[in-house]
């Protein structure tokens, strides 16, 4: 019997899982949107139903007594207070959303160092110190923490990865003294552990709801981004994975932490390496200004990438940039228009391809490694147009991504944890 481990990712929309095989290969998926179960996106129980049904339903077409460890990942900065049974006592911050108390986020710019991930109405930190008001608080989690707490009834743990915008030091891994100068509680923060190290096991209860064994290890996860990232097969230092979405985002696998708060940088830690990157306001949003889906596969196929219109265009959809360039007064560069709409998409892709070459430029300005691969997700790299584009501009190789679902990176990190409790 082949070993399995399974990834949950819950997401802004819905729940996907996975089930992995030790050689990386996927046993099966499934997806549960959200709304099925409620219409607040913002409800724990509505994200837990929706987890346990992702999970249900990938059970379904898979050998349930071959499974050996779970994780789970979510959203990067989405806190909920929970009382000493795991219950939560308030509807939660999402990722987005800003704690606007001034005094909340003075203490903040006081206490912690210029690169802590911690600054920001939207961190971690700042929710916790909102929340800790509440009467009856016993934690401060994130959003997998919690989802993780449900499998295992451990309400205490948190990994690196979520604990960073909490304020967390990954480069001593611990919590700083710091924290408690800006007023927080430091006995409701979670203990904190490696992405993919064993926290528990399922309990009694969860092991029976799903028919899972009851020795099924729960594994400590990550973000949604990190998960992303891990995906993708990216595992080598210089690996970089694009994301060509609505707008444009770059990750590098860096030999050492590199911190910006100017762009918008900072590092996760993953083992013995770092995830860096940031995220432009150009991307795919500006193409849809100019022209719909259909229209752009249409124009696209009329591209030759192997010649340059000689335009120098930077996309963006309003004005204003924050990687790599920051500058809250950067005007869209989109003139002179050819006649030829091909050659206007064309000079677009073009200048969207230079922002994402300037980016990796920027991070190795920083201290990052040099590129040497590029992986491509998102709906923009499956235009060959494009591709073939970047892949001049970049002058690196373009690899194959294993996985574009962050619960396949949440299921290697189950299988690490698996692997390391000896039950592969």
């Amino acid at each position: 019997m082949m070993p399995l481990a399974i990834g949950i990712d819950i997401g802004t929309s819905g729940a996907r899982a996975v089930a992995m095989r030790p050689d990386f290969s996927i046993a099966g998926h499934s997806a549960v949107p959200l709304d099925r179960f409620g219409p607040n996106p913002r409800d724990p129980a509505v994200w837990w139903s929706t987890a346990g049904a992702a999970l249900t339903e990938l059970l379904s077409g898979i050998d349930r007594a071959a499974v050996r460890a779970i994780a789970v990942d979510g959203t990067s900065g989405t806190l909920l207070p929970i009382d000493g049974a795991g219950r939560p006592l308030a509807e939660p911050l999402m990722y987005n959303d800003k704690v606007t108390d001034d005094d909340i986020l003075a203490a903040i710019i006081r206490e912690a160092p210029g690169g802590s991930a911690a600054h920001g109405p939207t961190s971690g930190l700042a929710k916790a110190l909102q929340f800790q008001r509440l009467s009856g608080v016993a934690k401060m989690l994130h959003q997998a923490d919690w989802i993780a707490g449900n499998l295992s009834g451990r309400f205490d743990v948190s990994d690196e990865n979520n604990a960073l915008k909490t304020g967390y030091d990954v480069e001593v891994r611990r919590w700083p003294d710091w924290i408690a100068a800006t007023g927080m509680r430091m006995e409701l923060l979670p203990r904190v552990v490696e992405p993919g190290d064993v926290t528990g096991a399922l309990t009694a209860a969860t092991a029976d709801l799903f028919g899972l064994p009851r020795d099924v290890a729960v594994v400590a996860g990550t973000t949604d981004g990190c998960a992303s990232f891990l995906a993708t097969g990216a595992a080598t230092i210089g690996d970089g994975v694009t994301a060509l979405g609505s707008s444009l985002t770059i990750k590098i696998l860096s030999d050492r932490p590199i911190s910006a708060p100017r762009f918008g940088i900072y590092s996760h830690r993953l083992g013995n390496a770092w995830l860096a990157g940031g995220a432009s306001n150009s991307g795919g949003k500006v193409l849809a200004q100019h022209f719909p889906l259909a229209r752009i596969i249409e124009l696209s196929a009329a591209i030759d990438p192997t010649t340059t219109t000689g335009l120098d265009y930077y996309p963006l959809s309003t004005v204003g940039e924050r990687f790599p360039i920051a500058d809250p007064a950067l005007p869209p560069r989109l003139v002179p228009r050819p006649t030829d709409d091909a050659d206007y998409l064309q000079a677009m892709f073009e200048g969207i391809a230079a922002i994402e070459a300037l980016g990796y430029d920027r991070l190795a300005e920083l201290g990052a490694p040099a590129l040497t691969s590029v992986r491509s997700v998102g709906g923009g790299a499956a235009n060959p147009a494009w591709t073939a584009i970047r892949q001049r501009k970049l002058g690196v190789d373009f690899l194959p991504v294993l996985s574009d679902e962050a619960a396949a990176g949440t299921a290697r990190l189950a299988l690490k944890g698996a692997s390391q409790a000896g039950l592969l």
